[in-house]
């Protein structure tokens, strides 16, 4: 079990397969890219099968998240979910992805075992994707979320980030869209994780806001807090349901108390928070002959560590100084 000294159980494994990404989100990265990671520097896939199969058998993990930078770049995806797939315990899995390359995986992906996709879009105008993301491939993503409904990779979840000027009037048309395709819509608050330091708490577009926005056209009943358990969105029936829609509040209401995650990243580091300014090295273990056991002692050392929150709304947090590409959303 991996326990913290507040009494969270982390029972969801965030896996980052690799720091790279096809897109340049201004909230994410600056135009011309990070400094990747050196190959060498990287899990294997052997590795990351490993590690996973020491957190479901040993540790109690019971999901899986693949996340990136962008995990369909990762040229042996297909490969670990097979692989995963096939441990005792099974754990449930899912994909973090931005969508690109997505219509020709997706099939693949649910053959190998692969439960369900989060695919982000944040607008269902071309022109402010490609100022969003710096890249022309709107329908590329459009492409990958049909595929990935029509795979079985259900429910197709979307995640949406609202920026001033650009996107912010979009909501209700983004739900609207939802709807009519049978997506879960779920809008996240920015948070600080820009290689740039760019964020401003006063500048973002708040859960206050995207609620108060769809209201001006949806009825919006609250799901509640039994059915939402440790997950990080709150949720509200459309319309009387059955569509749902989603918001992260990681900023403005954050969930912390919560939160059932501990994260791995593509250079084998455990970090207990997106937010953590420490980390701690399996991959030196692997390399170094230890044990199963060994590797699971480490593990539970680290996740004591794990702070009370995040604290993104106090004016003394310190922003990561390792970019989301490089942590895994």
């Amino acid at each position: 079990m991996l326990i913290d000294t507040y009494g969270r159980v982390a029972t969801d494994l965030r896996v980052s397969l690799t720091d790279r990404c096809n897109l340049r989100c201004t909230y994410c990265m600056p135009e011309e890219g990070l400094q990747w990671l050196a190959k060498p520097d990287l899990l294997t896939d052997d590795e990351i099968v490993r590690l996973i199969d020491i957190a479901v058998r040993t540790l109690g993990i019971t999901e899986v998240r693949f996340t990136g930078g962008e995990p369909l770049l990762r040229p042996g995806l297909v490969g670990i979910v097979e692989r995963v797939a096939a441990l005792a315990p099974r754990p449930q899995m899912s994909l973090t992805t931005n969508g690109i390359g997505l219509k020709r995986t997706a099939a693949a992906l649910k053959a190998a075992g692969l439960d369900r996709v989060n695919v982000s879009l944040d607008t269902l105008r071309p022109d402010v994707f490609k100022a969003l993301t710096r890249r022309d491939r709107h329908q590329d993503v459009l492409d990958g979320l049909y595929a990935a409904r029509d795979a079985g990779l259900n429910p197709v979840k979307v995640n949406s980030v609202l920026m001033p000027g650009l996107n912010d009037d979009e909501a209700p048309d983004l739900l609207a869209w939802a709807v009519e395709h049978d997506y879960e819509l779920r809008f996240i608050e920015q948070m600080p994780l820009d290689a740039q330091h760019g964020w401003k708490r006063d500048g973002m577009i708040t859960a206050g806001d995207i609620l108060a926005s769809l209201r001006s056209r949806f009825e919006l009943t609250p799901e509640g807090e039994e059915k939402r358990g440790s997950a990080p969105a709150e949720r509200w029936l459309v319309d009387g349901g059955p569509h749902v829609v989603g918001v992260i509040a990681s900023v403005t209401r954050p969930f912390c108390a919560a939160c059932d995650r501990t994260r791995l990243t593509a250079d084998g580091q455990i970090r207990t928070c997106l937010f953590a300014t420490e980390e701690t090295d399996l991959r030196a273990a692997l390399r170094s002959g230890a044990s199963d056991e060994e590797i699971a002692r480490v593990w539970r050392v680290a996740m004591r560590g794990k702070k009370a929150g995040a604290g993104l709304d106090d004016p003394s947090f310190v922003q990561p100084d390792r970019p989301m590409s490089a942590i895994g959303g």
